[in-house]
Parts: structure tokens; sequence; C-alpha cells
């Protein structure tokens, strides 16, 4: 049965996702950082592919995950800059959806205990109300079946 995932607001306009994964951080990590692994699980609800995937995992680095309907070829993506990399337990970067203003600041933590990582995202909007567009977008339920498909992946060991 896969980890539960818990949500929190830890402010006015951030949300915390937090679950955990049988496997030690650095493979978590790999599976966050290494594009053929990234599009393997990323992909939110079923029917949607990630044909488009490039990161470039420095300070000051980009990346750019665009996502397709397998329905209707529609399209949307995400891109961001990284602020902070500690491989592998800190990844902070910007991230924006492409073709929209503003844009969010995403903290994520890998925290490994005797072979198992908790992962903390934190996602800091630029306001309260912002923050709750986003939530009502199903953003959490997405996560939530990605974060499954990552369990799949991380029994094969994949890094």
């Amino acid at each position: 049965m896969p980890a539960a995932l818990t949500i929190t607001h830890p402010s006015d306009n951030a949300v915390t996702v937090s679950r955990s994964f049988d496997a030690p951080a650095d493979l978590v990590f790999a599976c966050h950082t290494q594009p053929p692994l990234v599009q393997r699980w990323q992909l939110g609800p079923p029917g949607w592919t990630m044909p488009v995937c490039e990161i470039d995992l420095r300070v000051g680095g980009t990346y750019r995950y665009v996502w397709r309907s397998d329905a209707d070829g529609s399209e949307f993506g995400f891109t961001g800059r990284y602020r902070e990399i500690a491989i592998p337990s800190l990844i902070v970067h910007t991230e924006g959806m492409i073709g929209t203003p503003g844009e969010a600041i995403v903290t994520t933590h890998f925290e490994e205990h005797a072979g198992r990582t908790t992962l903390t995202l934190t996602m800091s909007f630029e306001s309260r109300e912002v923050r709750d567009q986003v939530l009502l977008t199903g953003m959490t339920d997405g996560m939530a079946q990605s974060y499954d498909r990552l369990d799949e992946l991380l029994t094969e060991k994949v890094a």
C-alpha cells in the first residue's frame, strides 16, 4: 500500500507536501533530477505523458517540463531556475507555468533515516489567493498519483 501524502499550510501563502519512500535519499534525489527517470513517474493523472524534460542541475541552471494529453494532444508546462542544490538532500528552485505570469519558490528536502526517505516539498506563492487557486487545480491529487508511480520505480532500484 502506498504511503500517504501529508498536506499542510505552514503560512498564508504556502503549501507543504510530505511523503515517505522506502529507498535511500540518493535514489529518491536521482529520480527527481535525471530526465529519463523523471519522465517515468512525474505524469499526474492517467493519460498524460511528459515528452519534454530538460534539467540543467546546477545553481543558476534551468529546467523545463511539458506534459501532453494522450486524448486530445493538449499541453501544459512548467519552467524555473535552480537557486540552491545540496545533493542528495535539498533542491530550491523557482516554478512558473509556461505562458502565465508569476512563479512560486519550491524547497524540497530529502531526509533519510535507516534507508527510508521522507520528501518534504514546500511551495511558497505570491499570495494566499494564488496558493488557493493552484490547490483548486487538483495539484495535490496529481502529486499523489505521481508519487505512487515513483514508489513503483524505486522498487526497481533504478539509479
